[in-house]
């Protein structure tokens, strides 16, 4: 069986994505406070790559840029988020839509793996960044959900 990340499109299908989520959130009044500050000029390439990873494929993002410590370290510290998290979801969905992503079960499952990173992975350490430990790995992600 082909991995999420393959029937999603190996990574141009997730560069597609993320351009378009990246843009849906920019537009949003809420989301885009998140980047308020900047962003990495590479934002979307480097979201691809970790998404990726996630989903099965290739390691790039850990072997390029940072660990899960770091990815969750950016998301980080800056309390609870709620209102925020769900309209980031729904600009996913969105986003989905927007690249053509939709054939079930691929939609359900790439939109399950945002909705429990946006509100699960992400949102551990909304106290300080420095309370995220060392040395976390990338979480995967298959057709069944989370894997251990």
């Amino acid at each position: 069986m082909e991995s999420v990340y393959e029937a999603a499109g190996g990574s141009e299908g997730l560069i597609r994505l993320a351009a378009a989520w990246h843009s849906r959130v920019m537009a949003d009044e809420i989301v885009s406070h998140a980047f308020s500050h900047g962003f990495h000029p590479q934002h979307t390439e480097r979201l691809a790559a970790y998404w990726a990873e996630a989903l099965g494929g290739p390691t790039t993002y850990s072997d390029t840029y940072g660990d899960e410590s770091s990815v969750v370290r950016i998301h980080s510290g800056n309390g609870p988020h709620e209102e925020m998290d769900r309209r980031a979801i729904t600009c996913f969905d969105q986003a989905l839509q927007d690249v053509g992503l939709v054939a079930e079960p691929l939609r359900q499952v790439l939109y399950d793996y945002f909705a429990w990173a946006t509100t699960v992975s992400m949102t551990q350490y909304t106290g300080a960044a420095d309370d995220v430990p060392l040395g976390l790995r990338i979480p995967r992600w298959s057709w069944d959900g989370l894997q251990s």
